[in-house]
């Protein structure tokens, strides 16, 4: 599974690329709103710093307003991946976007109905938010173990890009389940690394040679 960043900042994204860990980005201008920078310049700088995917969000919701962002916003790079609203007029833009080859990433997906139309209509990925349905008693991680299914059923390429987690394990579980991305807050990708034992281990290490009285190798 693939994991993507979910941020506008741009010295967030820097930090975990660089790590070798991060395959593409996930934004939008609220996020944007956040860094406190221009948006395009914002969006220049992610371009320049990750070579994968960059998904962009289109502001328009009718079919004509959606096709123009989404060419202005596909021109800016090859790497950008343009994110459409899951609504009737998003999928008529994604059927005529997809025959353009313009890459588009489905977002705002509740429910496996709506995965299958966006699949259909030859989304590049579907974005579940699998921590708003729990949010609401809801079942997130089930969303994902169906959009799978039915992806697999009927051979569909899209991507299932799992959106919106809120504990490492629901990226872990995400990834059990063939979820093909994940996306994930910088906060949240510092959680994937800690484990109380991992520091335990390493604290017990270093005090055990500290005590040993050995020199170090190198």
């Amino acid at each position: 599974m693939q994991l993507f960043i979910d941020t506008a900042d741009p010295e967030a994204i820097k930090k975990y690329y660089d790590l070798g860990i991060i395959d593409g980005v996930t934004t939008n201008p609220s996020l944007a709103a956040k860094v406190g920078r221009a948006y395009r310049d914002i969006v220049n700088e992610i371009i320049q710093i990750v070579n994968g995917p960059i998904s962009l969000e289109v502001l328009g919701t009718n079919y004509d307003e959606i096709m123009r962002e989404a060419r202005a916003l596909a021109a800016l790079s090859e790497n950008v991946v343009v994110k459409i609203p899951m609504l009737p007029e998003g999928i008529k833009a994604v059927k005529h976007l997809s025959q353009e080859g313009i890459k588009t990433n489905v977002t705002l997906v509740f429910s496996a109905a709506q995965a299958w139309l966006a699949a259909k209509a030859g989304a590049s990925y579907v974005s579940p938010f699998i921590g708003r349905i729990d949010d609401i008693a809801g079942d997130g991680i089930e969303l994902i173990a169906e959009i799978r299914d039915i992806f697999d059923n009927g051979l569909y390429e899209t991507k299932i890009l799992a959106a919106s987690d809120r504990t490492p394990r629901h990226v872990v579980q995400a990834a059990m389940l063939g979820a093909d991305v994940a996306t994930v807050k910088p906060e949240n990708i510092d959680k994937l690394f800690k484990h109380p034992l991992s520091k335990d281990g390493l604290d017990k290490f270093l005090k055990d040679f500290e005590s040993s009285g050995l020199e170090p190798l190198v």
